[in-house]
This record gives C-alpha cells, structure tokens and sequence, in this order.
C-alpha cells in the first residue's frame, strides 16, 4: 500500500504481522490506529517470524536462517550428534519406488520430509533433494530413509547457513533455468529448476517434476524455460505494483543452446509442436522484448543445484553462488 507516495508493506499470516516501510512515523501511526481496534502486541524490529531467524548486519543486509528450526528437527530424528556430510545428496544413490524394503515407520519420514519442505524457504541448496524425496511420501522405503537421513547429515553441518538479501539499486532481473532429462527412474518424467535473481539478491527458486514424459532434452529445457518466464512476468508484475519498474530486460540463461534458439526463432518447427504453447508464450516475451534468452555454458548454470544430484565439487562451486553465508 501507498500513502502520501510512501511505500508500506502489510504481511499478515494468522496473528503474527509483519510491518515495514519507507516512514517510521507513518508505521507507528498505522499500528496506533490498528491498536484501537484490535489487541495487539508490538515486539520491535523483527529478528524471529514464522520459524525464520532475521539478523540485520551492518552494512544493513538482511540474514534469514531457519538454525532453530534445523535443531528441532534433528533433535526429533535423534540425529543431533550425527557426522556431518558435505552435500544433500548421494550422487550414487539411484532412488526407485521399490529399491529397497519398505520403511518401518512411514509417518516418521512423510512428517520429516513435510518439516523439510518448510526449510526450503532459506535454502534453496537442499531443494532438488527435497524435491526428490517428497515423491515417495506413499510408501518409502530403507533407502529413502537413508537418503532423508543424508540430507539431514547435510543440515547438521550447514546448520547456521543463511539467506543474504543486500541493499541495492540494481534492479536488474536474471534467470537460469534447467532440466534434467529423463531423470526419473520410475516414469522418465525430467526435473525442471530455476533461480530467479534480482540484483544480487535470490527471490525465487524451484525444482520441480515435470508433469508428462519429454521426448528429447530440448523439449524438457523448454518446459522450464516456460515456468521460469512465468515467474519472471509474475515478478515483474509484483515489482510494479511495488511502486518500481524494471530498467532491464529481464536475462534467461539456459546451457541448451537448441532451446535458446528456439526461443528466438519466429519459425514454428515441427519438432515443437507438442511444445507449441510453451513456445509461443516464450517467443512473445522475446519478441516484445520483455524476456532475453541467452545460452550459458553448463559449468556456469547455476539451476544444476536445483535439479540433479551432483558430486561434492561441483555441488559446493555451484551452491558458492548462491547468496548463502555460515552466519
């Protein structure tokens, strides 16, 4: 909301609020008036909300890291005293629905893997494990335990790790986006991931299984380059309601360099008919200029994190991108 041209955010989740904006006066007076109809209780500056610790440092960044949370968490899987492991994700662990005997304790696994999804939140380096565990909830087995406890090893190292949001006047949008083809043991369905930066700050980021089986890597890579433009037009619209716009137009990386070509080329091939909407929504935004699709060598996408397993190298090269600090 705006008032006298002045920007002011309203979070509300039940009866916890969240208040800021650009008058500490117009703040205080919005809660007096709030005050006289409703019992409230002013806590200050924000440092804990909904699970999530805020810690401002004094270049005035912002740290968001779920530490408390994390603790909690191992504590109930009787994993506090547990051997750290330096990445999420077993590269060798090939996860099937029948890989191992099922698990003896089902609900212990659907709830830590649900208290796991919460954390993705602040970390987006444990999201394409959470990902992939989150599709045996029906009926896990030994190995997915055994995986879920990998990444809970992970955590208990990483425990302090944060979210760094910084001051800047960039207002510069850049995506990277990428697919795993064909990924998945089961169905052959791809994983899709994007990273969505606005200066040097993360706002958004997923790893997703895509709905129906792709019939080429190309095919895969563009489905994602099509969610990752969509959350790009859902931003930019955000941003705008905001009070601000987008001097830039908003860069799509991707290391598919059929799928960038596709994206700018006015000719509808046969190839991409089974793709066509996904093609037509891309190729608008490119030819109205509202979206830059650029190819970005392998070793430099970042949204590798987000969609497969990776060796403890390249996981930590990459994750070492990410605006994330052991705070």
């Amino acid at each position: 909301m705006r008032k006298d041209g002045k920007l002011m955010i309203l979070l509300v989740y039940v009866d916890d609020i969240l208040l800021t904006g650009e008058d500490s006066t117009q703040i205080s007076q919005f809660i007096q008036t709030l005050s006289q109809k409703f019992a409230l209780k002013t806590l200050g500056t924000v440092n804990f909300f909904l699970g999530i610790h805020v810690f401002k440092t004094r270049n005035n960044s912002y740290l968001l890291n779920q530490s408390k949370y994390i603790h909690d968490l191992l504590s109930k899987t009787k994993l506090l005293n547990c051997k750290s492991q330096p990445s999420p994700y077993d590269i060798s662990s090939k996860l099937s629905k029948h890989d191992s005997p099922s698990f003896s304790n089902p609900t212990l696994y659907q709830s830590t893997i649900g208290a796991l999804q919460y954390l993705t939140l602040t970390r987006p380096d444990i999201s394409y494990s959470v990902n992939k565990l989150s599709q045996f909830l029906k009926e896990p087995t030994e190995n997915h335990w055994k995986a879920c406890k990998r990444l809970l090893r992970y955590l208990k190292g990483t425990i302090n790790k944060s979210l760094i949001f910084t001051s800047s006047s960039l207002l510069h949008l850049q995506v990277f986006s990428d697919a795993d083809w064909a990924g998945s043991i089961d169905d052959r369905k791809s994983t899709g991931g994007h990273c969505v930066f606005l200066g040097p700050n993360l706002l958004s980021w997923s790893s997703k299984k895509q709905s129906v089986v792709s019939r080429s890597s190309t095919e895969s890579e563009y489905r994602s380059l099509a969610d990752a433009a969509a959350e790009v037009v859902w931003i930019k619209s955000l941003i705008h309601e905001l009070g601000f716009s987008i001097s830039h137009t908003p860069v799509l990386w991707c290391d598919n360099q059929s799928t960038a070509a596709i994206a700018s080329n006015p000719v509808l091939h046969a190839r991409t008919k089974h793709i066509e909407i996904d093609t037509h929504f891309v190729r608008d935004k490119v030819l109205n200029k509202e979206l830059d699709v650029r190819y970005v060598p392998s070793e430099d996408q970042l949204a590798d994190v987000l969609t497969k397993p990776l060796s403890i190298s390249r996981f930590q090269f990459l994750v070492d991108k990410y605006p994330l600090e052991n705070g």
